[in-house]
Formats: structure tokens, C-alpha cells, sequence
């Protein structure tokens, strides 16, 4: 089945969800300033509005593969809330071995090898490794999965997955590995994107260096899906945090063009679920 991303129907919706969360506060000239901005997208003869265009859909190594050339370059909103709370969570832990699982462009390997661990880092994309060993040429990095990590059983004292899990439709085959690398008395911090953003947001979207936009599909895991991956898994709860959206919007997004609905519609809202784990 053909994907397409409907801008005019995404801001629609954004506008909506602005409604709906403050359908009982807000003033008469904010509701009617949306009421009127919600007439204006829903006529056809209305010129400027950005169209319908065609969605690729990516498995995460091809989908990171061709993002990697611009995925440190542009703000994020996720990661806004997420890398404070993650540098919080490490920075009192004493220095060890570390695994940056699902590394990416190694944005975590960087703080945790200046923190003075010995950092390893695991990605299923090369173009993403080939940046992360660029910033950290002290580290090892090595191709592999969450699903199946190729390292040995409690091999590290601390053990980091940044924004990964929702990529995957089920948690218990990565938090199974990611338990089994993990040494006892080591931790284990897991971040994702919030189930509400991965609901109503939607998908990992960006610009295809051909041409076009592409995505790489998120998968929503409520909090209760992750307990229950936690527990099977032998591990323990420390804290669980929920950053609220900050900002900023993506550059360029449709969200800069209806600005006071996009605040109405995310303000208060959770980016990104920050576990901080330990095995039983």
C-alpha cells in the first residue's frame, strides 16, 4: 500500500488536537482563531498550503543509512529532553565498561567515553558507525542488532539504548539482550520516543537524499508494555521519567505554519520515557 504524507490534513489534525486539549479554558478568540484556521486548510481553492507527497517507508538499516548524512544536522525535540536526562542518570556512575547499544551517530558514545568509559558501540547501519567512530576514535564499534547483540554475557557495567525500541513491534527480544550483556550491579538506561508522541506524532520522517521523504516506521509500547518486558527480563525499575515537549519544531515543518496551534496541541505533552534500570 502507497504512503502519503497529507500536510494539509496533518495540520488539520494538529489544529484539532489543539482544540480538543483546551476545549474547556481557552478563550473565545484562541477557538475561533482555530475554528477560521481549520475553514482555511479544509478549502480546495486555498493556494500556498503544501500538498500531499509520497512516503517511502524504510526498514531501519536502509531508513538510517540514508539519513545519516543529515541526522546530526537538524534540531530534534525528542532528543531536547532526552540527552539531559540521560547525562544526568550517568553522571555520577563510575567510570566502566559501556555499551551504547543502537548507537547511531554516536551522540551518547561521545559523553560516555568524556565521562572515561571504555565505550563499545553497536549499530545495524555502517553510515551511521562510519560518524559515530569519527567522534570517538577510542571506542570500538561493530555492526549488530538490538535482537541479537554480538557480544558476551555481562560484559559491560553500564549498558545505554537511546530512542530505538519503538522501532521495534515487540520490546522482549532487545531487552532480553540488553539484560544479558549487563554485568550484575550494572545499569541499564533505556530512552524512547513517548508512546502519546509515537501515537499522534507518527513516524520517524525525513527528507530522502534523492528526493522525496521517507520514514521509518515507530511502533507505540505503552508503559505497562515495557514492565512487563522489564519483569521478564529480570530487571528493576530505579526511576522512570517523562520529559515534557520543549521545543523546538523541525525547521521547515508544518507545525512552523500554524505556530500557536502546534503550542496548543503539544504543550504538556511528554517527548521521551527515560528508564533507568538495574538487573534483580
Amino acid at each position: 500500500m502507497p504512503h502519503r504524507a497529507r500536510m494539509r490534513e496533518l495540520m488539520m489534525g494538529i489544529e484539532g488536537l489543539a482544540l480538543l486539549r483546551t476545549a474547556i479554558d481557552a478563550d473565545d478568540a484562541f477557538v475561533d482563531a482555530r475554528v477560521a484556521e481549520m475553514r482555511r486548510l479544509a478549502d480546495p481553492d486555498t493556494r500556498g498550503l503544501p500538498g500531499g507527497k509520497e512516503l517511502t517507508e524504510l526498514d531501519a538499516s536502509d531508513g538510517y543509512a540514508a539519513w545519516a548524512g543529515r541526522y546530526d544536522s537538524l534540531p530534534n525535540f525528542i532528543i531536547a529532553v532526552e540527552e539531559p536526562a540521560v547525562f544526568a542518570l550517568t553522571a555520577a556512575l563510575p567510570p566502566g565498561r559501556a555499551l551504547d547499544a543502537a548507537c547511531g551517530t554516536g551522540r551518547h558514545a561521545v559523553h560516555l567515553a568524556a565521562l572515561g568509559h571504555d565505550v563499545t558501540g553497536i549499530d545495524q547501519s555502517p553510515e551511521m558507525l562510519e560518524r559515530a567512530a569519527g567522534k570517538v576514535p577510542g571506542a570500538h564499534f561493530e555492526t549488530g542488532v538490538l535482537e541479537k547483540l554480538p557480544l558476551p554475557d555481562a560484559a559491560f557495567d553500564l549498558v545505554v539504548c537511546a530512542l530505538a525500541l519503538s522501532h521495534l513491534p515487540s520490546l522482549g527480544p532487545a531487552v532480553s539482550e540488553l539484560r544479558r550483556v549487563l554485568a550484575p550491579g550494572g545499569r541499564l538506561i533505556i530512552t524512547d520516543i513517548h508512546p502519546v508522541i509515537a501515537l499522534l506524532h507518527g513516524q520517524a520522517m525525513f527528507k530522502h537524499p534523492s528526493g522525496g521523504l521517507a520514514f521509518v516506521r515507530n511502533h507505540v509500547h505503552w508503559t505497562g508494555d515495557y514492565l512487563a518486558a522489564f519483569r521478564a527480563h529480570g530487571l528493576e525499575v530505579l526511576s522512570c521519567q517523562e520529559p515534557l515537549f520543549a521545543g523546538p519544531f523541525p525547521p521547515g515543518g508544518y507545525e512552523e505554519r500554524i505556530p500557536d496551534a502546534a503550542r496548543a496541541a503539544w504543550q504538556g505533552t511528554p517527548s521521551a520515557i527515560i528508564w533507568s534500570l538495574a538487573p534483580r
